[in-house]
């Protein structure tokens, strides 16, 4: 059963037109990665989800969450369902963070903008979600630019989920990230989803993540979206020659020929 819907979306600037006509669905509970080149709109159509556009641009369409078209919403209504129901964690974890505040004050504003509880229960819940995601309750105190990325990028995964969004919108949330990190943010985020069993829409370029992680994949070139399906049969049997180049380019999912040294054939 789809729990988003995005339906003929289209997202222009005054000169150019980046996403053209894009329909796609999002299962309760499933991984979907919506994958492509730089440039191609992955991006910007995470952005339009919950009307986070910049506002030189405009995206007309529909997208439905429940029985709710998110374009149609005011300001105060979409603003009630981001962050509790859809919920964002953005390419540029750092730039989500005020670097005055402490993580315990980033987590207080986030609670009592979408809960009605004690400060000694909002400071619990918070300090339960910086453990679910290993880290120390001595977090809570710090500053941001106290944390290495990978421990941002943890509070950033544990705001997120700590109203348990029924949507995960994750924007390539390891590309700043070391490789260990990376694999780490990533083993989190599978075990949180498992959890919580909330939808990921998960966007990236990097198809050896999607080869591990997600269950179906739409690939985007150029504002579109040229083939979509399992995760399996699109990175096995790919029907697009974009969707080929994409799978050849990644040296984890193309099959090398190799020889052993001294042996012809």
């Amino acid at each position: 059963m789809s729990i988003l819907s995005v339906r003929q979306l289209h997202i222009m600037g005054k000169q150019n037109h980046i996403v053209k006509d894009l329909s796609l669905d999002v299962q309760e509970g499933e991984w979907f990665a919506l994958v492509g080149q730089s440039g191609s709109g992955k991006s910007m159509t995470a952005m339009a989800i919950c009307q986070l556009l910049a506002p030189n641009l405009q995206a007309k369409g529909e997208i439905w969450y429940g029985e709710k078209n998110l374009l149609t919403l005011s300001s105060s209504e979409i603003r009630k369902v981001r962050g509790k129901r859809l919920a964002y964690i953005f390419q540029d974890y750092q730039g989500s963070f005020t670097p005055f505040l402490t993580i315990g004050q980033h987590f207080d504003e986030y609670q009592r903008t979408h809960l009605n509880l004690s400060k000694k229960a909002r400071r619990q819940q918070a300090v339960n979600a910086l453990i679910s995601v290993g880290l120390n309750e001595d977090i809570y105190g710090r500053y941001p630019f106290q944390l290495s990325g990978g421990q941002l990028q943890r509070v950033s995964i544990s705001m997120a989920l700590l109203l348990e969004p029924d949507i995960l919108i994750a924007d390539e949330p390891t590309t700043a990230l070391d490789s260990v990190s990376s694999f780490k943010v990533l083993q989190l985020l599978s075990k949180l989803q498992k959890e919580t069993g909330c939808a990921i829409l998960f966007i990236t370029h990097d198809l050896r993540h999607v080869r591990k992680y997600a269950d179906r994949i739409a690939v985007m070139k150029d504002g579109s979206i040229i083939e979509t399906g399992d995760k399996n049969q699109v990175l096995n049997h790919p029907q697009h020659a974009y969707t080929n180049e994409l799978i050849q380019s990644s040296p984890s999912l193309r099959r090398i020929p190799f020889k052993l040294e001294g042996v012809s054939g």
